[in-house]
């Protein structure tokens, strides 16, 4: 029997496999391709038309494979390639700062919302922009972690140079009293527990891609075009050697991740 088309998902790295772990749960009968970009990895440091430009390899190779739904999980390939890709590509392209602006506006009680992002994303505003169209009377306190996404990477997300970091980043918008949070990058999941511990329980921590799985899941029913009653499966493709992405990868989901296919660029 003829498999219907799946999901495509492409990040820099690993981070988007956060987006593909709430994938997993929000629609798990759909196939799932998944293409990190690691031999260019990290797009946070480079400039909006390089990442552009990666953007657009990674959603036609997704394309060419037939996938009818593309996630582009890279909050700096959202911040600067969405709209042109959408004008590119016939296939419906979701990122992942609008989910994650609508519900920082859904948790925020004093209207002051905290972004936290790669360099790349906090410079291009584009959060600051999401969250103004929704709620032009928001009070929004940026700032770049350029660190976290290493340590996350690393595995240290919890230990002392972890804290460290958070600590220093996170002063500023500590003393702005923001009582929301949005983790603008796929990486942050992995460190919530120690931004959660320097923020303290009044700021609630918005983590886009469970929002992005659900704008997944509702485009899927509006287009008629949702997979259901069967388990879907998911693939994993890299653009440098495998193992390290594999062994990373196994933080975000376990066993899920047990292989990768490399491909050339």
């Amino acid at each position: 029997m003829t498999r219907v088309p799946g999901i495509g998902i492409f990040d820099s790295g690993v981070g988007g496999l956060t987006v593909v772990q709430r994938l997993l749960e929000v629609v798990p009968g759909e196939d799932l391709l998944y293409l990190g970009d690691t031999a260019r990895h990290p797009y946070g440091t480079k400039s909006a038309a390089t990442v552009a430009s990666y953007a657009e390899e990674n959603t036609a190779f997704l394309v060419d494979k037939g996938v009818k739904l593309v996630v582009v999980a890279c909050n700096s390939a959202s911040a600067v390639a969405l709209e042109m890709l959408r004008a590119r590509f016939a296939v419906p392209i979701i990122g992942v700062i609008e989910p994650g602006a609508r519900a920082a506006i859904g948790a925020t009680r004093n209207r002051k919302v905290g972004v936290i992002g790669t360099e790349a994303t906090i410079a291009s505003g584009s959060y600051t922009r999401a969250l103004q169209a929704l709620d032009p009377t928001l009070e929004i306190y940026t700032r770049a972690c350029p660190l976290f996404v290493p340590l996350a990477e690393e595995g240290w997300v919890a230990n002392p140079v972890a804290r460290e970091a958070a600590g220093v980043y996170l002063a500023s918008l500590r003393q702005s009293h923001i009582d929301s949070l949005i983790l603008g990058c796929t990486h942050y999941p992995l460190l919530a527990e120690t931004i959660g511990a320097v923020l303290g329980p009044e700021v609630q921590l918005v983590d886009s891609a469970t929002e992005t799985a659900r704008e997944v899941a509702a485009t899927l029913a509006e287009q008629g075009s949702a997979r259901a009653g069967v388990a879907g499966s998911a693939s994993f493709f890299v653009t440098d050697v495998p193992d390290r992405f594999v062994k990373i990868g196994s933080r975000f989901l376990g066993s899920t991740v047990d292989s990768a296919v490399r491909i050339e660029r």
